[in-house]
């Protein structure tokens, strides 16, 4: 399976956090949910793969091409969307295209239009003005109106409302058709990952916690209750932010860890969200202990 982004050993330091020997990879006609609490690196991890913060040591493929040495090829080839507008707002739909439509040799103008009709937004309006759906919906046409090989989001459905997001992750869905395509969706709406994403990475405080496929992820874990009395010697040991409270206990557990439980405990399977809010409890023990 080829790849269409891959990242190998990334540290990137800075004064009060560090990415910490990062590696994943997005095989080519998938779409990846990057997902992690606010502070956990995923904004550096796509700053840096877009070349906007210089790494410490490491390597990033995108296409094959090294995103350092081949900076201006892998960026004629992408289309990025952040959670705010990075168009100047002072313009309209037209001299936005007129703006940005020079940096780009496959920019298409026809494609650029029936996005904006498709997309139902005016063309003689200041983006600036345009609602945030509406701003979303202009920064994806302007990413797909050159050819982007390789989508990367960056919590693109914060702040929208649940129709924009519908309509933003069919855009996505309908995208990845091709297959010679790939999509890197940061967010922390882990109900949108769920939803369309394929593979799955999750950093916490600077590293890769998993990656790998969701279907792998959603199999792997379980929510484990039930009273503390009945925990088999050894098995609190292996259980990810385990909370006691007075009527018993809860904690995220490996599936492969529930084999011989007694009957008095029960599992279920673990959400995205879940398995995050475990992550970050096991974190907080860490930190008194």
């Amino acid at each position: 399976m080829e790849n269409i982004l891959e990242i190998s050993h990334l540290n990137k330091a800075y004064k009060d956090f560090a990415l910490q020997d990062i590696s994943f990879a997005l095989p080519k006609g998938y779409i990846m949910g990057f997902v992690g609490q606010n502070g956990s690196g995923k904004t550096t991890t796509i700053r840096s793969i877009l070349n906007m913060a210089v790494i410490d040591s490491g390597k990033i493929s995108v296409f094959g091409l090294d995103s350092v040495t081949d900076s201006v090829a892998v960026k004629e080839r992408i289309g990025v969307v952040f959670d705010s507008l990075y168009l100047a707002a002072h313009l309209n739909v037209k001299q936005i295209e007129k703006q940005i439509s020079p940096f780009y040799p496959k920019w298409d103008h026809a494609l650029f239009a029936q996005y904006i009709k498709d997309f139902d937004l005016p063309d003689n309006r200041r983006v600036g003005d345009f609602s945030k759906g509406m701003k979303m919906k202009l920064m994806i046409a302007a990413a797909l109106s050159h050819g982007a090989e390789l989508m990367i989001l960056d919590e693109p459905t914060s702040g929208l409302d649940p129709v924009a997001r519908d309509e933003l992750l069919d855009i996505l869905s309908e995208y990845i058709t091709d297959e010679n395509r790939g999509v890197l969706f940061s967010t922390h709406i882990t109900a949108d990952v769920e939803r369309i994403a394929d593979y799955i990475t999750i950093l916490h405080a600077g590293k890769v916690w998993y990656t790998g496929t969701k279907d792998d992820l959603s199999e792997g874990f379980r929510v484990i209750k039930g009273s503390e009395e009945d925990i088999p010697a050894g098995l609190k040991e292996k259980m990810t932010g385990f909370h006691a409270y007075r009527n018993g206990f809860d904690a995220l557990i490996r599936t492969e860890d529930t084999a011989g439980l007694p009957d008095s405990l029960e599992t279920e399977k673990a959400s995205i969200d879940e398995i995050l809010v475990y992550i970050a409890k096991e974190d907080r023990h860490e930190r008194r202990a």
